[in-house]
């Protein structure tokens, strides 16, 4: 089996590689059968010569090989007929804006595996960036505070090699004594969670968050049976929200009281209730002043993200009276950190932690007959140009009809 390191041609330039230098040595090492190429790019942030050095063909076409690993999506134009491709495709919520690849990719008779469904019989993901997007989403609310206060002054990720310099430069800065509300508890709220805690900010309980007044920054981490609540008023149950979460409201207006900071860092499902409102927003009470919205679903469940942002241009303000963007200095302001790839800012670290974990838990279901399921349950599209049943719910996005 051929495996190929794609060159990545979206535009905005994606700079990260599901396998760095070292980690695909390593996965030579550990599958010394695997014939492996890298695709000649001068976009990644590892160069032609880093894969060379470490043993490497670089070549300029991939139609020879079976397995196409890349990270962002593929131009409709670029798919290759008949092979197997690993990127985020994001169709599997029916995004209007890829189904034309969708529809593509069938016509090709493509295998796609999305990285979004590489899981584990639970559905829980096995793959991603996440950590990276809470580290840099954090970071990034933080430098957009000092900008607001004119109190430090952060220098952008993207400026700096790696996550070593990015808490070099934290290290220079004094927060100011606020509450910090962090929602989620999955690896995107937990790489939110190693910046508060990497500046010595106090993790405090709900209870001590929502009823106390303190002398320091503190921070709290709320699960989503904090912040959302069933409308008959029974004690909620989070495997039943998920499942169904039509019967739940929010819960979140106590925190939005107490709260100068709020980092988004949680998952929204479809049919969930939105944390806060326009509405909420406008209520005198509602004290939120800065929002990195690291989930970023724009017009959805944080109010105050109404367009996502970009690493050239990270912030904006949003006044909850006129429901308009605003120069995120204005008084009236929330101040809104929405970046949608955030990432990309960190390329180095991203995608060496990437690599690991594609190593051990992808890899290995192409040489044992995956016998974990992996790649079974991975597969969205089949060779002959067909949804794989667990993906058939796709049917009417690709006709479509929705």
């Amino acid at each position: 089996m051929k495996f190929a390191i794609i060159k990545e041609r979206k535009n905005p330039p994606d700079r990260r590689v599901v396998f760095s230098p070292q980690k695909l040595k390593e996965f030579k090492q550990q599958f010394p059968q695997a014939e492996i190429v890298v695709e000649s790019s001068d976009i990644r942030i590892f160069t032609d010569e880093d894969y060379q050095k470490a043993g490497f063909e670089v070549v300029k076409d991939v139609s020879d090989c079976d397995v196409l690993l890349g990270v962002k999506e593929v131009p409709v134009e670029s798919l290759i007929p008949n092979k197997k491709y690993f990127y985020f495709s994001h169709t599997i919520k029916k995004q209007p804006y890829n189904r034309k690849l969708l529809k593509e990719m069938l016509a090709k008779n493509i295998e796609m595996f999305d990285h979004e469904t590489i899981v584990k019989e639970n559905g829980a993901r096995l793959i991603g960036f996440g950590r990276y997007a809470g580290l840099v989403g954090a970071y990034n609310g933080f430098r957009a505070i000092g900008l607001r206060e004119n109190t430090f002054t952060l220098p952008k990720v993207e400026t700096l090699a790696d996550l070593n310099a990015v808490k070099d430069a934290l290290d220079k800065i004094k927060l100011p004594n606020f509450k910090i509300l962090l929602t989620g508890t999955g690896k995107v709220a937990y790489g939110a969670k190693e910046i508060l805690d990497y500046l010595g900010i106090k993790q405090v309980s709900d209870a001590l968050y929502l009823t106390s007044t303190f002398t320091e920054p503190v921070y709290c981490m709320a699960d989503v049976m904090e912040y959302a609540k069933r409308k008959d008023g029974k004690v909620g149950d989070k495997a039943a929200f998920y499942k169904d979460p039509t019967g739940y409201e929010s819960n979140f207006m106590p925190y939005a009281k107490e709260t100068d900071f709020f980092i988004a860092g949680h998952f929204y499902g479809n049919e969930a209730p939105y944390l806060y409102t326009r509405e909420d927003a406008k209520s005198a009470e509602f004290k939120i002043k800065y929002v990195a919205d690291i989930s970023c679903d724009v017009d959805g469940p944080v109010a105050s993200t109404i367009k996502a942002s970009t690493i050239a241009d990270p912030i904006y303000g949003y006044d909850p009276q006129t429901e308009k963007e605003v120069d995120f200095k204005s008084a009236e302001a929330i101040t809104v950190m929405a970046v949608d790839n955030l990432p990309c800012e960190l390329p180095k670290d991203a995608s060496e932690g990437f690599g690991e974990m594609f190593l051990k838990h992808v890899i290995p279901s192409f040489f044992n007959n995956d016998k974990e399921g992996v790649l079974a349950r991975a597969k969205m599209t089949t060779s002959k140009g067909e949804l794989a049943a667990r993906y058939s719910y796709l049917q009417d996005y690709v006709d479509g009809k929705e």
